[in-house]
């Protein structure tokens, strides 16, 4: 079955948003960026960010409530790590179907509670809503240095492109529906299985110049982060970490958009070369590695080497627009 193409755009709606309220945003990042950033006054920002998930879309009907709660913070926490922040507190609204079960909806705010409280935050509050189907939508608010931010649009060239993890966790914890197959209950778990790297992000950022986190696939991310930069980005697919799962898969073409498309929600940086080995140091003691995957240069746009050859970043990437199946 060919699927419609979506009439709405979120990358064209995000351009118009930026280009009508961005200037009177406040924000010491610029909108669009993975979270906002209000100035407090004595060098801090309010961070600020939300994130919604939707049945058919994010989740499906038989997928596990708390699960759907950890994935709705983690999303969020997530962008609050890839601004070097600390997270404080978490709002969660549901949208549900009057005929939902009570303890559908505590199970989702119980998983919320514990991803935000693991990692500093409380649930505060939020709201619920009756609506044709389920939504559960995760706002967080964080804490950071107005110095130490590293915007999307501070990638320099010359600069290293590093990744925390391994990538192609998301694709492959996917692999199921991108098959067309129906996901079982390892699956449905897996595929809302977001781990932010709250402790990571604070100590990437203190060399990182550029930074956001790859909830869309690392291949997205180098887009977005060459295209707020004004660089040319360069991802060497020899070098990418991948995830273990991955080197089962015998399709070149189906591991390479496993890798470059799964959200697996690690964070992708930009850094001086001369930096590296502390970055490195550093989130090692954290117990995770920090790889080095490509480089930025002058130039535009986002590009792969596969086999000696450099060529521009496939298109894919996550479809906000279009359901599971």
């Amino acid at each position: 079955m060919v699927r419609a193409r979506p009439t709405f755009s979120e990358r064209r709606f995000h351009a118009w948003l930026a280009g009508r309220f961005g200037r009177r945003s406040g924000s010491v990042l610029p909108l669009g960026d993975d979270t906002s950033a209000t100035p407090l006054g004595g060098g801090r920002v309010a961070l600020l960010t939300t994130d919604a998930l939707s049945e058919g879309t994010h989740f499906l009907p038989a997928s596990p409530p708390d699960a759907i709660g950890r994935a709705a913070a983690g999303a969020s926490l997530s962008d609050i790590a890839a601004k070097g922040g600390r997270p404080v507190a978490l709002l969660l609204d549901l949208l549900l179907p009057s005929d939902t079960p009570e303890r559908w909806a505590r199970a989702v705010a119980g998983g919320a509670a514990r991803a935000a409280e693991a990692h500093g935050a409380a649930l505060v509050g939020g709201d619920t809503k009756p609506a044709a189907r389920r939504a559960v939508v995760g706002t967080i608010l964080g804490i950071g240095r107005a110095d130490r931010l590293a915007p999307r649009a501070g990638a320099r060239p010359g600069d290293l492109l590093v990744v925390t993890g391994t990538v192609g966790r998301g694709g492959w914890a996917a692999r199921s529906v991108l098959a067309g197959r129906p996901p079982g209950p390892a699956d449905l778990r897996r595929m809302l299985d977001v781990r932010p790297r709250c402790r990571e992000g604070p100590e990437l950022v203190r060399w990182a110049h550029a930074m956001l986190d790859t909830s869309d696939g690392l291949g997205d991310s180098a887009r977005l982060l060459a295209e707020a930069s004004h660089v040319a980005v360069t991802v060497e697919m020899a070098r990418l970490p991948l995830f273990a799962g991955l080197r089962g898969v015998r399709s070149p073409e189906a591991r390479r958009e496993m890798a470059l498309y799964g959200g697996d929600y690690e964070l992708l940086a930009t850094l001086r070369r001369s930096d590296l080995p502390r970055a490195q140091a550093s989130l090692r003691r954290l117990g995770c590695p920090l790889t080095v995957v490509g480089e930025v240069r002058r130039g535009r746009g986002a590009w792969f080497v596969e086999d000696g050859r450099r060529r521009p970043m496939p298109p894919g990437g996550w479809q906000p627009f279009e359901a599971l199946g």
